[in-house]
């Protein structure tokens, strides 16, 4: 009896799409909306009304969601419990948090945490220091890659393509401080891996500044920034070089930890 021949390439696994379904229900729950109603998934997710009635219900059973009435439902005490798991095992967050204390307390001002995700750059974790004026920054959020500091470093230090496609298209003025010309950026970006870092003056949110700079990996690649953010009267060029020489110290320091 003649056997079936092996594939000699591993096959892709086909995705779930009920998984992928459910799990799309549960990010259309955001810090500023932390509340959905059944028409809302619905218009988010596009599915009908009895079929998130039904995953919704598989939610509620597994504790990954809570009724706040008959049709309104906000994130269960479940996903606290994975995230709690996450953060405890996730290698940068656990190591960069006691340089991240350090850093705030030292300079004063917030200091995050940014990764790339997707086309944007997301906070993974941020501490804020002792002074009583600061910007706050939520885990969690999403911010553009041309108009921070942080997805500018990330920008930086991604494959050619994948900047070179973000950097193509037609970039938001965000504030009348974004940066949108293509050919700057691209010169800023080459001056970024040139110096080590990134400062950004008001280009995202009015009366707010950051400097940023990459974290390496062992294979010297960079898989995530640390950013100073704070008022941008405090962030003249007196204050920029002593910040950016904590911040160079501190990256270093979680880069040598990350095993570069």
């Amino acid at each position: 009896m003649k056997e079936d021949a092996k594939p000699t390439e591993r096959q892709p696994v086909p995705r779930v799409d009920t998984v992928a379904r459910a799990l799309g229900i549960l990010e259309c729950f955001t810090a500023a909306e932390p509340e959905q109603t059944l028409k809302q998934l619905c218009e988010k997710t596009g599915l009908y009304k009895s079929r998130i009635h039904r995953l919704c219900q598989t939610l509620l059973d597994c504790g990954y969601l809570v009724r706040i009435s008959y049709s309104s439902y906000r994130l269960g005490p479940k996903l606290l419990v994975l995230g709690k798991v996450y953060e405890r095992t996730n290698t940068l967050v656990s190591i960069s948090r006691p340089v991240m204390q350090e850093l705030a307390s030292a300079s004063g001002e917030s200091v995050a945490l940014f990764a790339l995700e997707g086309e944007k750059c997301i906070c993974l974790t941020r501490e804020y220091g002792p002074s009583r004026l600061f910007f706050a920054i939520n885990e969690g959020d999403y911010m553009e890659l041309h108009a921070t500091a942080s997805g500018r470093v990330l920008l930086s230090y991604a494959p050619k393509e994948f900047r070179q496609k973000i950097l193509g298209r037609d970039l938001e003025a965000i504030t009348p401080e974004t940066i949108t010309d293509r050919k700057v950026l691209e010169s800023e970006c080459r001056n970024i891996q040139d110096r080590g870092y990134s400062v950004s003056r008001e280009e995202r949110e009015p009366g707010v500044a950051a400097i940023a700079a990459p974290i390496f990996d062992f294979d010297r690649k960079v898989p995530a920034t640390l950013s100073l953010v704070g008022p941008v009267q405090r962030f003249n060029e007196e204050n920029v070089s002593e910040m950016v020489e904590k911040l160079l110290s501190a990256t270093r320091e979680i880069s040598l930890l990350m095993g570069e």
